[in-house]
């Protein structure tokens, strides 16, 4: 059984990439710690610390900002986490690959002040953003809790993703989001129909004026909106999550009726999908079929 999650999801602006030895955002964390003493995650939105000023040129704050996972900044992010003994999810960050390219990637600290998990952004949002593309996708273990999936912005609209994430086990989706135009409409449909058809809790994470438009959004696994943010310049939604209410959901169904990952009957063929030149087999559909260690 499940323990009970507190989360806060921190609808913010992002710090400018050049803030010095991030004391402005081990501050505002450390200032959140004492509001909600009860939260054990917090996870702040798509390159929260990779932040730009009007008149800079992107690409060269992309290419300023790049550092190594395990460069100043990680190191910086660890000791933070530890010192705080929390969660740490904040936000994405340009990493510096060892091949060269930048890339958009979601890290996550523990209480530990280790770095469980990385995630590499699958889908930018070409033509406009130039970081490369992820090959994988990511899981990580809270104990005693559950399992968290990690997508980022542009990501929640290929249903592969979150399809893929809850074949591997996760029961929540952390969805981090840097949008500033006017499909936030459409995003917020999105995060609640990849809930509904992956039963799995999904959090949209956006960043606040001038570098997003806020309304972020948490749904559970049968597409209830548990907390919804409007445009606030800064909020942090909070909740107390059940992670094992998605394994209940998929045992049983949504509303007691629908089970998305029982729909072959025993010995059925598997179905080819020209799409991707390759199939789904019956026998590896279920949800945590595809678990195994995390990355």
């Amino acid at each position: 059984m499940s323990r009970p999650l507190p989360v806060g999801l921190v609808q913010a602006a992002a710090r400018h990439h050049a803030d010095p030895g991030l004391d402005a955002f081990a501050s505002d964390v450390a200032a959140l710690t004492r509001a909600y003493p009860g939260v054990r995650l917090f996870a702040y939105p798509e390159l929260h610390l990779c932040g730009h000023r009007a008149d800079e040129d992107p690409e060269q704050v992309m290419r300023a900002a790049a550092q190594p996972l395990d460069g100043p900044r990680g190191t910086a992010l660890a000791a933070l986490a530890r010192d705080l003994g929390v969660w740490l999810v904040p936000g994405t960050v340009y990493e510096l690959g060892e091949d060269g390219q930048v890339y958009n990637t979601a890290v996550v600290y523990s209480p530990q002040g280790t770095r469980v998990a990385a995630y590499r952004k699958v889908f930018p949002w070409r033509p406009h953003e130039t970081t490369g593309s992820g090959t994988g996708f990511v899981v990580f273990d809270l104990e005693d809790h559950g399992r968290i999936g990690l997508s980022v912005c542009y990501d929640a609209w290929f249903p592969e993703v979150t399809r893929h994430l809850a074949w591997q086990g996760a029961d929540l989706v952390l969805n981090l989001v840097r949008t500033p135009t006017v499909d936030r409409a459409q995003e917020s449909v999105l995060a609640r129909a990849n809930a509904i058809v992956n039963q799995v809790f999904m959090a949209s994470v956006n960043a606040a004026p001038p570098d997003g438009i806020g309304r972020s959004v948490l749904v559970d696994p049968e597409g209830r909106v548990r907390a919804e943010a409007g445009p606030e310049p800064e909020l942090v939604l909070t909740e107390v999550l059940d992670l094992g209410e998605a394994r209940r959901v998929r045992a049983y169904g949504t509303a007691g009726l629908t089970r998305v990952w029982d729909p072959f009957a025993e010995g059925q063929p598997p179905l080819e999908l020209p799409l991707y030149e390759g199939r789904i087999d019956p026998a590896r559909w279920r949800a945590g079929a595809g678990r195994t260690d995390p990355r």
